[in-house]
């Protein structure tokens, strides 16, 4: 019996190592997760303003042709001047140079003021970009280590499962099923010792005559009060 209770004891150690990798692997995961999200946060802020200033500047580029066309339009008009007949027809060309030459100024001064959300938004891209390739380094250098981890961890999940696996041939199948509702239902812990008369799992005091039991090792005992098994050793 005592051979029995070690060796569930050492399948309980199994599973705290199998949990502990376990969650180890899920915080890799939880990191991968966030790594992305902080990355792609970043390249979509860098790829938005790109967006922008490719937009602005397609309209910058048709605010430049409609310049270059109301320029035409004023170096026409203005040509037209000498051959003008009227005082009437002079009077309306002039005015269709001053209405062009309006329109002119009014396109310069929104291809001014578009030139300025260029640069503002050159810069913020510009920054992004600096904040977005040590940052891509540093996520690239993470996953790197974590995928060795991830590898190294792997090959410790594999070898332990394993080990459980030949350890539970071990019992009969009450007792796994025992103690794997105990493990479900009790924290990861289904074994755990009786000191001084006392269960160390639920800190409750055990009746006198199952303590005693415990030490002659004729059967598995549980404790009444969180129904683990028990185990004792010996006392100074």
């Amino acid at each position: 019996m005592q051979d029995r209770m070690q060796r569930l004891k050492d399948m309980q150690e199994l599973d705290v190592q199998l949990n502990a990798i376990t969650q180890e692997r899920q915080s890799f995961a939880a990191e991968e997760n966030q790594l992305g999200e902080e990355l792609g946060r970043v390249q979509a802020m860098a790829d938005a303003l790109e967006s922008e200033i490719e937009q602005l500047q397609g309209r910058r580029r048709e605010l430049a042709l409609a310049l270059s066309q109301e320029q035409e339009n004023v170096k026409k008009a203005e040509g037209r001047l000498p051959s003008i007949k009227t005082q009437k027809e002079y009077v309306a060309v002039l005015k269709e140079i001053d209405t062009a030459k309006k329109m002119n100024k009014d396109i310069q001064e929104r291809m001014e003021a578009t030139d300025g959300e260029i640069e503002a938004l050159v810069r913020d891209r510009d920054e992004k970009a600096t904040q977005l390739k040590p940052l891509a380094a540093r996520v690239k250098e993470r996953r790197s280590e974590m995928a060795a981890d991830s590898s190294r961890l792997d090959a410790e999940l594999a070898e332990k499962t394993s080990q459980r696996e030949e350890l539970l041939k071990e019992f009969p199948h009450t007792i796994r099923r025992r103690y794997q509702t105990l493990i479900d239902r009790r924290g990861g812990v289904a074994i755990v010792e009786a000191r001084r008369g006392t269960c160390l799992g639920c800190n409750m005091q055990l009746p006198p005559q199952l303590y005693n039991s415990l030490f002659t090792l004729e059967e598995i005992q549980a404790c009444p009060h969180c129904h683990r098994l028990l185990y004792v050793l010996a006392e100074g």
